[in-house]
């Protein structure tokens, strides 16, 4: 596989009946629901779920959310998310990168970026990243560049 970065965190997909649009091939909408489950479980294998979330009151919130959907890919097809942290200003934002492969012939189908801010869950303003997100989060930065 061509990855974009070195060491993606690598969910695999398959789009499903349901996935499809009037056009024939995987809705867009479908993407972004791939991003968001290959992000937490990427976040998870981290070390950081949704319960260490609530309990520290802190959450890393999607500020912005940019897809290229650049192939369309069909049901049954097999494919491969990759997923990496990009970038950290190491007080309140990050940025994740996404990138989807198709099996068969190694295309890349679709490119996104998040860019995220931490925010307090009980009144949703941004905060800074706490210790524990700093130091679970930052080692897995990969340097980030152009895609």
């Amino acid at each position: 596989m061509n990855w974009d970065y070195p060491q993606p965190h690598i969910v695999p997909v398959t789009p499903q009946a349901g996935d499809i649009d009037g056009l024939q091939h995987t809705n867009n909408a479908v993407y972004v629901r791939w991003c968001e489950h290959a992000a937490w479980h990427h976040s998870k294998a981290l070390g950081l779920d949704l319960e260490d979330y609530r309990r520290l009151d802190r959450a890393m919130a999607i500020r912005r959310g940019e897809y290229d959907y650049l192939l369309p890919t069909r049901e049954g097809e097999a494919l491969r998310l990759g997923t990496w942290l990009c970038a950290s200003d190491g007080r309140s934002s990050m940025e994740r990168r996404f990138q989807l492969i198709r099996d068969s012939d190694g295309a890349t189908v679709v490119r996104g970026r998040w860019e995220l801010v931490c925010i307090e869950l009980g009144s949703g303003r941004a905060r800074r990243l706490p210790a524990e997100f700093l130091a679970v989060y930052e080692p897995a930065i990969v340097a980030s560049r152009s895609a």
